[in-house]
């Protein structure tokens, strides 16, 4: 009897679904391959039993997951409840699939990159005898990376329009490049049909070329990208970058002079018809208006300064910038033409002028190229207005102080803008909110309007 009891005990134990784990000729194409294996006597409908071993995987981000299940499994238990994967504590969704002897979990999305997941078959799973698996199953396996094959592109040159005689050339790539392949064969500057000759170099994600001596004066160049330059992963740009730059009549010539106030470089707001504000504005500085007297909003809004509501010290302000947006828009020394959205673009200092109006999306670099006492002046035959979270950087030394916007009707910073330099505006203001404006309100006729904003001294 004793006997009987035995062989019968080991029979159910063998009937038992196990699993092992197993290569196959798919490896390469799936992810976490366990294969669960149980050999089966067909005649008996017997499951062998075997001992687990676990694999990692090597492609993170392609969909199948796939566990074998071998011939003795009942197919409609296995399902999205008893094969199961996570990361963490957060399940990840998916399709099962059970056919012959092998189960497949088929996730929605695709797998995070460097993240450990966690599989599970659970004593749901039966045989076709209807022998549950003894104990749950869990193995586990960690994500790679994603191979990189996207090529790289050049996002931004400096300077885009005049430069300096002496002054180098520069452009900037969208990720990290290869630096063997930025060379003076791949990065080319020429004048005509004439090669300049110059050092390449790379740090960051920027190359510089810089030309071995002065360019000539009033002059067009043609600086080349070519498709000879890779990423780190060994993706090359799609096609030859190509642009154009003139340099200056001098090294010194087009130096422009900053733009004198007078008495209005005391105000960080100063307004013809009034001054409107809403929610907590902070004002670092003076306020003013002239001939206007209206100043509303303060507070909630709060001046550090002083109020100037159509007293003498106002009036002789508005006079003074009057004089300075008058001579920020007759000046005629090297202007260089600009037009649409200056969004995007790195401009060395100079005179840039537009016959009509200039807008500011997503990021403009004004460049000092080392000169604190760099100047840049705007000349805008209408309005300036900018996009809801532009901003202007300054690079290589330069400073708010030493910009000025001489807008010939309004000007207008949008929502969460960061705007740089002194506006000077013949018509109206309006600051939207949560903006930062690091300079000066200045209009000369109408209103200042701001809303929960900042301006603070240059």
């Amino acid at each position: 009897m004793a006997t009987t009891q035995n062989a019968k005990a080991d029979d159910d134990e063998k009937r038992t679904p196990r699993y092992r784990s197993h290569r196959d000729s798919g490896y390469r194409s799936r992810i976490g391959i366990l294969s669960i294996s149980a050999p089966v006597d067909i005649n008996s409908s017997r499951c062998y039993q075997h001992s687990p071993r676990l694999l990692r995987h090597q492609q993170p981000h392609q969909h199948q997951d796939p566990s074998y299940l071998q011939y003795c499994y009942g197919p409609t238990t296995i399902t999205k409840t008893t094969f199961t994967l996570k990361h963490g504590t957060t399940s990840d969704t998916g399709t099962v699939s059970y056919t012959g002897v092998t189960a497949i979990f088929i996730p929605s999305a695709n797998l995070a990159t460097n993240t450990a997941y966690t599989a599970t078959i659970t004593t749901g799973a039966k045989d076709s005898a209807g022998h549950p698996l003894a104990v749950n199953f869990v193995w586990s396996f960690t994500t790679g990376e994603l191979a990189d094959t996207i090529p790289p592109t050049v996002t931004g040159t400096s300077p885009v329009l005049a430069v300096a005689l002496d002054n180098s050339i520069s452009a900037t790539f969208s990720k990290a490049m290869d630096p063997s392949t930025i060379t003076t064969s791949t990065f080319t500057m020429t004048q005509g049909a004439t090669s300049i000759t110059g050092t390449v170099t790379y740090a960051g994600t920027t190359a510089i070329f810089k030309p071995s001596t002065s360019l000539a004066a009033n002059t067009t160049y043609t600086a080349k990208i070519t498709t000879g330059v890779k990423d780190l992963s060994g993706n090359a740009l799609q096609t030859n970058f190509v642009w154009s730059l003139t340099t200056a009549t001098s090294t010194s010539s087009c130096t422009q002079t900053a733009i004198s106030l007078g008495t209005a470089a005391n105000f960080e707001v100063l307004a013809g018809s009034g001054v409107t504000n809403t929610g907590k504005t902070n004002v670092t500085g003076n306020l003013g208006v002239s001939p206007g007297t209206a100043v509303t909003g303060f507070g909630p809004g709060t001046v550090s300064g002083t109020i100037h509501a159509g007293d003498a010290t106002a009036a002789t302000a508005q006079g003074d910038l009057t004089t300075a947006y008058n001579n920020a828009q007759g000046l005629t020394l090297c202007p260089i033409a600009v037009s649409g959205d200056l969004g995007g673009l790195t401009l060395a200092p100079g005179l840039y002028k537009s016959t009509s109006s200039l807008a500011i999306t997503g990021t403009l670099t004004l460049d000092a190229q080392g000169d604190a006492n760099a100047v840049f002046i705007f000349q805008i035959a209408s309005t300036l207005p900018t996009s809801s979270g532009s901003n202007i950087v300054l690079a290589n030394g330069a400073q708010s102080q030493n910009i000025f916007w001489a807008v010939g009707s309004s000007a207008t910073l949008e929502t969460s803008s960061v705007f740089k330099g002194t506006i000077m505006a013949y018509a109206s203001i309006t600051i939207t909110t949560g903006a930062t404006l690091d300079g000066r309100a200045l209009a000369c006729v109408a209103a200042v309007t701001m809303d929960t904003d900042t301006v603070k001294p240059s």
